[in-house]
């Protein structure tokens, strides 16, 4: 599909952490190519992130559409589903309340996007130092030898480079929700994430392995774009055992559909 005729969505997880969200919201304003919606999925915030994300809809030229489901814990795919659900766009394209993105993330995504195929970013990391900086200042023009940046070689912008970077296609390791676009099509087809996660982590995991098993392959998209994880303490990881269980029965029985997902939403 023409990059210029392609509709995107950026789909944003977030839970009571309105500092960070400003920063990703800002980062999107910033976009060369700005996206045609934004979906913000909310596991159960306070007033202060709504608060924000009107702020926000008096400054975009785009629908800011807010899924918000009540605080019973750690439901993060439960809320996808149901931003997903609101989405009108044909490509989506995936990142956490905490990642800043380049000005040309949106762009760079576009010109990346192919039927047949999800693609995982890449990411780099800023210090806590620099996260404490940047609440207060609201500078966030990064590039690879800004002060405060690791995991450099991610933050290298060399799109004519990208091609040369093609990992397994067909392997689910090591894939991060916090970067990852995908058509909405292929997500519908799967059922979306699984709901019965709980807690923290796997379950980007297993959403890939279900895109693999459908035929779905992934892309890797290494220099372009860019994103800037900003820094916060390990989530507890309490659930990562049974969540991890969950992923192995999809691997081990080749599952391309899930039985809780986005249509029983």
């Amino acid at each position: 599909m023409n990059a210029e005729k392609l509709t995107i969505a950026v789909l944003i997880s977030t839970y009571n952490w309105p500092e960070a969200l400003n920063l990703v919201l800002l980062s999107l304003l910033k976009q060369t190519r700005l996206p045609d919606e934004i979906l913000i999925a909310d596991d159960g915030s306070g007033p202060d992130t709504k608060a924000l994300i009107d702020y926000y809809r008096s400054l975009f030229p785009i629908p800011i559409k807010h899924a918000w489901q009540e605080d019973k814990g750690f439901r993060k795919c439960l809320i996808l589903n149901k931003a997903v659900k609101l989405s009108e766009a044909k490509y989506i394209i995936e990142i956490d309340g905490d990642i800043i993105v380049n000005p040309k993330f949106i762009a760079d995504h576009a010109r990346a996007a192919s039927k047949g195929y999800f693609v995982q970013g890449s990411r780099a990391m800023l210090t806590e130092a620099k996260t404490i900086e940047i609440f207060k200042t609201k500078q966030i023009n990064f590039h690879l030898l800004s002060n405060g940046v690791y995991s450099r070689f991610n933050a290298v912008r060399a799109p004519l480079l990208s091609v040369f970077f093609n990992p397994n296609p067909r392997s689910s390791w090591n894939v991060k929700g916090c970067n990852l676009a995908f058509w909405r099509d292929d997500y519908i087809r799967v059922n979306g994430y699984y709901n019965n996660f709980e807690g923290w982590g796997w379950e980007d995991y297993e959403f890939a392995a279900r895109l693999i098993n459908a035929g779905i392959l992934k892309k890797r998209l290494k220099m372009a774009a860019i994103s800037y994880h900003i820094f916060h303490p390990q989530h507890h990881r309490e659930n990562f055992l049974p969540n991890e269980l969950i992923y192995q029965k999809t691997i081990a029985e080749n599952l391309s559909y899930c039985n809780s997902g986005y249509h029983e939403v």
